[in-house]
């Protein structure tokens, strides 16, 4: 299947009319139908009903509707990739973890896409610290907010802040009148996330009650944070998530601050070691914005 297929069929589907479709692609009514013979012999299924007048199939119906999704998207990608390639933007890819959308990224987000005084084209990913090292490493992207360490010449990371701990146990659950200790918890079922890869923040937290010489029975993994929340809330275990991630209001979950000072887990800003494009430059002085001790 060729981009020509679809953008053939595009204007085919509004104009229901062979001869008046082939005009307006200034193609003869010939090769026009051979072009749809084509797309249909591809996809398996008819896309029109040939009688008078020429009607869409329902799957004809449902690939128009997807298909004219599809060239929109491609139009706009071109475009930008077009402004970017002459300067008149700025791609800017940002990698993060889940958990930090709780805290000061989401304002960064919206002062980045405010394009003042840069216009900037932002491309956010998910992935875990690990994953993010790779993906900078690749040019993949372009900075990265996690919460691992990683000993790698070629990445500066910088702690940005230092989130309290808490515990997230289902609704009910007696230790939610805390605050207690990591040693109390640790005699529950967690659920511990992500599970992959690693190391991760999974592994911060089994670091964690083991610097206190106790260790965690893991009765659940996964690898979201928000699949974690809903597992918690099913009674699956509890789990230790940052205190910002109270801002979530769940029926089914508590949440209960730690006893111990150090349960924290940091937002680490990673970007590639050299890298002084102005959209990075410009990301970074927001974040001292947001973040004057950053």
């Amino acid at each position: 299947m060729e981009l020509r297929h679809l953008r053939y069929f595009q204007v085919l589907a509004k104009s229901l009319n062979f001869t008046r479709a082939a005009e307006l692609l200034h193609i003869a009514q010939p090769p026009l139908s051979r072009q749809i013979q084509q797309l249909e012999d591809e996809l398996g299924v008819m896309l029109l009903e040939r009688g008078r007048p020429l009607k869409l199939t329902d799957a004809g119906r449902f690939f128009h509707e997807h298909s004219s999704a599809l060239l929109e998207q491609l139009a706009k990608v071109c475009d930008n990739t077009r402004r970017i390639g002459l300067g008149e933007k700025t791609w800017l890819g940002i990698g993060f973890a889940p958990s930090t959308l709780y805290g000061v990224l989401p304002e960064l987000i919206r002062r980045l896409r405010s394009g003042e005084p840069l216009e900037l084209e932002l491309g956010l990913s998910e992935m875990t610290t690990l994953q993010q090292v790779q993906a900078l490493k690749a040019g993949r992207i372009d900075i990265g907010f996690g919460r691992i360490r990683i000993d790698d010449p070629a990445i500066i990371q910088t702690v940005l802040t230092e989130d309290r701990l808490v515990a997230a146990l289902p609704a009910g659950h007696p230790l939610l009148a805390g605050p207690i200790s990591l040693r109390e918890l640790a005699k529950e079922p967690f659920v511990l996330y992500p599970g992959n890869p690693r190391p991760s923040y999974a592994d911060h937290v089994i670091a964690l009650f083991e610097s206190y010489g106790v260790s965690i029975h893991v009765a659940q993994w996964t690898n979201e944070l928000q699949t974690a929340i809903g597992l918690v809330g099913a009674g699956i275990g509890v789990t230790l998530v940052p205190a910002s991630v109270q801002l979530l209001h769940r029926d089914d979950i508590g949440f209960t601050p730690l006893l111990e000072d150090n349960a924290t887990s940091p937002i680490i800003l990673s970007r590639r070691v050299g890298d002084v494009s102005p959209g990075l430059n410009h990301c970074l002085g927001m974040i001292e914005e947001l973040l004057p001790t950053a």
